[in-house]
């Protein structure tokens, strides 16, 4: 009896431990905020999915990796990520040519490949992005 309650209280915590958290595949591809410009955001190189040379010129995006995110001018790596809802907050570590930085993002995962770049705090100021498919 006593093995059966310890057993009921570790699943009981690991099942907490795992709400909120979030998946890697939820947000994993190229994103970019306008989807009928995907083949011109993004190419293929040397099998991988990158940002084109003129990729601002039609609205700009990123790839998210793993847990790598690439985008114009900075490359990061999600240190740590959390589900709230349809909310994904991420911290990341971030280098661009001149400095390195700890950043958080948080992202609304609507459905239907859309994503909503968020700032707390700043209500009226969002970012939306379309999954490309290549």
């Amino acid at each position: 009896m006593m093995r059966l309650s310890r057993i009921l209280a570790v699943l009981l915590i690991a099942g907490f431990a795992l709400i909120g958290r979030a998946h890697a595949g939820e947000i994993e591809g190229a994103w970019a905020t306008d989807d009928e410009h995907c083949n011109k955001v993004f190419e293929n190189r040397n099998g991988r999915t990158v940002l084109s040379q003129d990729s601002d010129m039609y609205g700009g995006g990123f790839v998210i990796d793993g847990d790598r995110i690439t985008g114009k001018m900075a490359r990061c790596t999600i240190k740590n990520r959390k589900r709230d809802g349809d909310t994904m907050h991420l911290l990341a570590a971030c280098a661009t040519d001149i400095m390195f930085s700890s950043v958080q993002f948080s992202l609304r995962l609507p459905e239907d490949g859309r994503l909503t770049r968020i700032f707390p705090g700043m209500d009226d100021i969002e970012i939306n992005y379309r999954r490309c498919r290549l």
